[in-house]
């Protein structure tokens, strides 16, 4: 049975990372695809669990190649989702995961329609900012700029399929999770899922 392709999207501060990582650890039958890159690996990074690393030449070539659902330069680095390792995936019967922005969601669309689109909204900008001032890690510079870009996110919500506000963390997860079950409900899923038993109540 193939597994179904979802994108999750969010404005930085949101919490999708967050939400992402609780729905992985109840639920082995997700996983999240990993993304390929060209910037240097970092210190703790593992290529091939963080992200594929690559060369920027090995990127353009795989650009021309059409090997990518996905692709954005980000300053001086490349970022891209490999559309052979996201098939791969999915024919192992896994729900695999797209965590991309709103431009990357319109180019996977593109390319597969039927993938399902879910965006993370915050209950409010004052409380985004408040999530973004508690990590303690950023300048007020850099958070003005993320607010600024949150609001620009926000304005693609309706090039969704589904939409969460989280607001209370656990409500969230329990509606993000409930999306993939539903899914797996539906009568393709089901049909898929259970051919046989299908054919022989129906002889």
């Amino acid at each position: 049975m193939q597994g179904s392709l979802y994108i999750i999207s969010a404005p930085s501060g949101a919490g999708k990372t967050s939400l992402v990582t609780k729905l992985l650890a109840q639920d082995q039958h997700i996983q999240v695809s990993v993304s390929t890159t060209t910037r240097a690996m970092r210190q703790g990074e593992e290529d091939g669990v963080n992200y594929h690393f690559l060369s920027i030449e090995d990127f353009q070539v795989k650009i021309k190649n059409n090997d990518f659902l996905e692709h954005a330069q980000v300053f001086d680095n490349f970022y891209g989702t490999s559309k052979t390792s996201v098939e791969a995936e999915l024919a192992t019967g896994k729900d695999v995961i797209l965590e991309i922005d709103w431009q990357g969601a319109q180019q996977v669309r593109k390319l597969i329609p039927s993938a399902i689109g879910i965006f993370i909204l915050p209950p409010s900008l004052p409380e985004l900012e408040r999530r973004l001032t508690g990590r303690g890690t950023d300048s007020q510079e850099i958070i003005d700029g993320r607010m600024k870009e949150a609001v620009s996110e926000i304005e693609h919500y309706s090039e969704f399929d589904y939409l969460i506000i989280n607001n209370h963390f656990e409500t969230a997860l329990a509606e993000l999770y409930t999306i993939f079950k539903a899914n797996r409900l539906s009568l393709a899923s089901q049909v898929a899922a259970h051919q046989s038993l299908i054919s022989e109540l129906t002889q």
